[in-house]
């Protein structure tokens, strides 16, 4: 990867600041390696600014009238980048308490309406990196608009839907409308990072976890409450006034999108020609057929379509070739092979989610049918995990590294699925909230802490794509997770199947211990 650099011909500068660069000192500097990468990133975000002609700095809109920058990562920068960025973890969770109205308003089964909830992951996990892909050639602040007009419409189908099949079409527009505000989130905030000359401030991180883990959290209650308030269509039609006010005040308070050549390090770029280079529609073709083949023989591992294996397999080497012929790839490979460390973010990111949702999921049912309680007390025992993965996403905003969060989350979520292969019928109740806790603290430091591991691993011109890759393996987490539990569950949660599910836990957690233990890239401070 290429990118320009200063060179300090003369003296060192007491003070930093902005500080123009002549013809001889622009020269470009070819990095290989990710602590290559990770040096230039500091450099340039500590280092000297781009200088105007005759070297005066170019004015910045958000500057004052002489000139000086004002501090960056204000609040009204965040507000949209926060509202927008609830709206798909709210979706995923708010339809949990009306897939039954929806069924008897349409006359169908569990069976059918369970598609609601696997259209909006299928739809986000291909959508998030392609949308990212997008902010990163096109511009963030058009991809985050853009997807806010999507979600819009989709209310108002959800809300308008006369059949269930135009239900799935509105959960299909949600997930994709949804799924451009944190990849674009991410990247607003690089280019901030690099108009102020320093890194993202770990509390906002850690602000963008608490939105999603807080909307996750209250959705049930929420989709609750619209439902007896105002039917199953109030959960659809709640977005649309969310989304209007969070494009009015992202049209307002978040700054035109930089030129490409600028976000990406490389001025001399064609402003017109580099973006149509870069976008690789058959890439994105690609790599969205390779997804959702891979998705839908994950969602029925009870019943596996073995056949689809083939598909998969020549989709996903016509996928590799076409990537690696590519100057500007939609999946950079070579980046990936490179760069490890954040292929072992994705990998541990994705592992540790798998383990958060069989208890999201698997622990909630299990309480429920094996032990008898309602949805509203089950809501109550789990009331702890969401305090804890609150909590524990702001606490991990305030450590100066990312290896301890993610050695204490791991520890914690094998010994909750040890715990698991405890409980039973006479399991007291301070056990029960105990397991709530034990996944919910390492939900609110994995989360944060890998968050900081990607804006820190990632190109400075790929940082969207490389956020939407997070959530994407968030989103197979949750899919395998689904399908693990159908295994160890079958027709009815019960004990033996929660102790098998635990058990199946307990290996994947040792193993994601190692896995973060022996990883040398976290020692670095974040």
């Amino acid at each position: 990867m290429t990118h320009r650099g200063t060179q300090d011909a003369g003296a060192r500068p007491t003070t930093p600041g902005p500080r123009a660069a002549g013809p001889a000192e622009a020269r470009p500097a070819v990095l290989a390696g990710p602590e290559a990468h990770a040096a230039q990133v500091r450099s340039r975000t500590t280092g000297a600014r781009a200088a105007g002609p005759g070297g005066a700095a170019p004015w910045d809109p958000r500057s004052g009238g002489d000139g000086r920058e004002r501090p960056g990562f204000s609040a009204r920068l965040t507000a949209p980048l926060l509202l927008g960025s609830l709206l798909n973890p709210l979706n995923t969770t708010m339809i949990s308490t009306a897939l039954v109205a929806i069924g008897h308003g349409f006359g169908i089964g569990a069976a059918q309406t369970a598609w609601l909830i696997s259209v909006l992951y299928l739809a986000s996990a291909v959508a998030q990196p392609v949308l990212g892909r997008l902010a990163d050639v096109l511009g963030p602040r058009r991809v985050f608009l853009g997807g806010l007009v999507v979600v819009a419409a989709s209310g108002l189908v959800g809300t308008l839907a006369p059949t269930f099949a135009w239900l799935l079409v509105s959960r299909l527009l949600l997930g994709i409308g949804t799924s451009a505000a944190y990849p674009a989130a991410m990247s607003v905030l690089r280019d901030e990072s690099r108009r102020v000359g320093r890194s993202t401030p770990r509390p906002v991180l850690a602000r963008l976890s608490f939105a999603a883990l807080g909307s996750a959290a209250v959705g049930p209650t929420l989709g609750g409450l619209l439902v007896t308030a105002v039917g199953w269509r109030g959960i659809f039609a709640v977005n649309v006034p969310v989304a209007v006010i969070a494009f009015a005040s992202a049209l307002v308070w978040i700054p035109a999108d930089p030129r490409r050549g600028e976000r990406s390090g490389a001025p001399d770029a064609p402003a017109g020609d580099r973006p149509r280079a870069a976008l690789d529609p058959l890439g994105i073709g690609l790599f969205s057929g390779v997804l959702t083949v891979l998705v839908f023989f994950l969602l029925d591992l009870s019943h596996p379509m073995w056949w689809l294996l083939a598909p998969f397999a020549v989709l996903t080497a016509a996928l590799v070739l076409w990537q690696l012929r590519r100057a500007h790839p939609f999946i950079d490979l070579r980046m990936l092979a490179g760069n490890p460390a954040l292929a072992r973010t994705y990998l541990r990111h994705g592992v540790s989610y798998l383990l958060i949702y069989c208890v999201m999921y698997g622990y909630t049912q299990w309480l429920e049918e094996g032990r008898g309680f309602t949805s509203g007390h089950t809501g109550l025992l789990m009331l702890p995990m969401s305090v804890c993965a609150l909590a524990c996403s702001l606490l991990g905003a305030r450590t100066k590294g990312i290896r301890a969060p993610l050695i204490v989350g791991s520890v914690l979520l094998t010994v909750g699925a040890g715990v698991l292969t405890l409980l039973g019928g006479a399991t007291p109740l301070a056990l029960l909230l105990l397991v709530g806790a034990c996944f919910g603290i390492p939900q609110g430091l994995i989360g944060t802490s890998n968050q900081a591991a990607v804006q820190f691993h990632a190109p400075a011109g790929d940082i969207g794509a490389a956020a939407g890759l997070q959530r994407t393996a968030q989103y197979l987490g949750a899919i395998t997770a689904s399908s693990l539990i159908a295994l160890a569950y079958g027709q009815r949660a019960n004990d033996a199947g929660l102790h098998l599910m635990g058990m199946a836990s307990g290996v994947l957690g040792v193993l994601l211990i190692a896995l973060t233990v022996t990883d040398r890239a976290l020692r670095r401070r974040v």
